[in-house]
């Protein structure tokens, strides 16, 4: 695994210096926001808007430093969002779900900071910060997204995703979703990792408020469908709790590690187990607690499905079933970036 962050922030780094180091970089990249007006645009959503409807490779709209009150719809694939810095590129925009559902009732679109649209598919959202401000504004924990939506083949890399109250990243196309994160900060309430589908963590660090769950997952329309969280750290309040689960699901957590603070709970469900389908998925290999394990996440392996899983066959491309494989597309993705910038610049 080091080999694979020493790679991919290499080639990140890389990508930075020549972005910003050389006058070809509005070769490589499709449009540029900027708060002070040397940009293209100066809003986010306005870029995004004049972006092709029918993409069938990555349109990269690069958003130089400042803060974006912004609330985003996104409703076309291969959209890029690549911020300039992922502390100092940042959208910030204070909504209650409950608020919103005052006006719009059962619709939760336009309930996040970002919104994307069902159909949505190969949305890369990169190097910057998404922050639902309004607990720290108006005193409230209740839901309230950073992300929502739908979409499959989403790639969220090196962001920080936080929100003051519940459901932080929430990515609920049930059916068919697929979901990559990587490098990535979240930090939230209640449930504030909340995937449904496919999804696959790595390299991430995880901060939670509540003592109730920081992670969520729903696998009930296919036995297949399973969240993977590898190499990643969990944080919070003393006493947080990891996960739980509503709905069939399947997690898998390899190579991680819990602070003190973590309570000495599994992963559970919520209902009576007459309500699900296809048993307990819980799945753990060489993850360790700060002050001393537990029992309940002692490798087990040898439990899941596929009995002579071995915990290097749990990539991302495992995790979807082999039908998209993002570690590829991301490392294919920035190799083209470097090698035609670096091909315009005479290196």
């Amino acid at each position: 695994m080091d080999f694979f962050i020493k790679y991919y922030m290499s080639v990140w780094v890389f990508f930075a210096l020549l972005l910003f180091n050389c006058s070809t970089y509005a070769d490589v990249i499709d449009a540029i926001v900027s708060k002070d007006g040397q940009g293209d645009y100066r809003s986010i959503q306005k870029a995004i808007d004049d972006a092709p409807d029918n993409a069938v490779k990555p349109y990269i709209i690069f958003i130089k430093k400042g803060t974006y009150n912004e609330k985003l719809f996104i409703e076309k694939s291969f959209i890029t969002l690549l911020g300039e810095d992922s502390d100092s590129t940042q959208i910030i925009y204070p909504e209650l779900r409950a608020n919103w559902r005052k006006f719009h009732p059962g619709n939760d679109w336009g309930s996040a900071v970002i919104n994307i649209g069902n159909k949505v598919t190969d949305l890369t959202i990169a190097n910057l910060t998404v922050y639902n401000n309004y607990g720290s504004l108006y005193g409230n924990t209740d839901h309230q997204f950073a992300l929502r939506g739908g979409g499959s083949r989403l790639i969220i890399f090196n962001c920080k995703l936080k929100a003051d109250g519940g459901d932080t990243v929430s990515l609920w196309n049930t059916f068919d979703g697929m979901y990559y994160m990587a490098y990535c900060y979240f930090e939230g309430w209640v449930d504030y990792v909340c995937p449904r589908g496919w999804c696959y963590i790595t390299d991430c660090r995880f901060f939670g408020h509540n003592l109730t769950a920081s992670i969520w997952h729903d696998g009930s329309t296919d036995p297949d469908q399973k969240i993977v969280i590898r190499n990643s750290s969990f944080d919070g309040v003393k006493g947080f709790s990891l996960g739980r689960n509503h709905r069939d699901a399947q997690f898998y957590l390899i190579d991680c590690a819990f602070s003190s603070n973590m309570a000495n709970k599994p992963i559970y469900r919520t209902s009576n187990d007459s309500l699900y389908k296809w048993g307990k998925h819980y799945y753990y290999h060489n993850c360790h607690r700060s002050g001393g394990n537990y029992d309940w996440f002692m490798n087990n392996l040898d439990k899941a499905p596929n009995k002579n899983l071995q915990p290097e066959e749990i990539t991302a491309a495992w995790t979807f079933g082999h039908r998209w494989d993002p570690d590829k597309t991301i490392l294919s993705f920035y190799q083209n970036i470097i090698q035609s910038t670096s091909t315009r610049i005479g290196n």
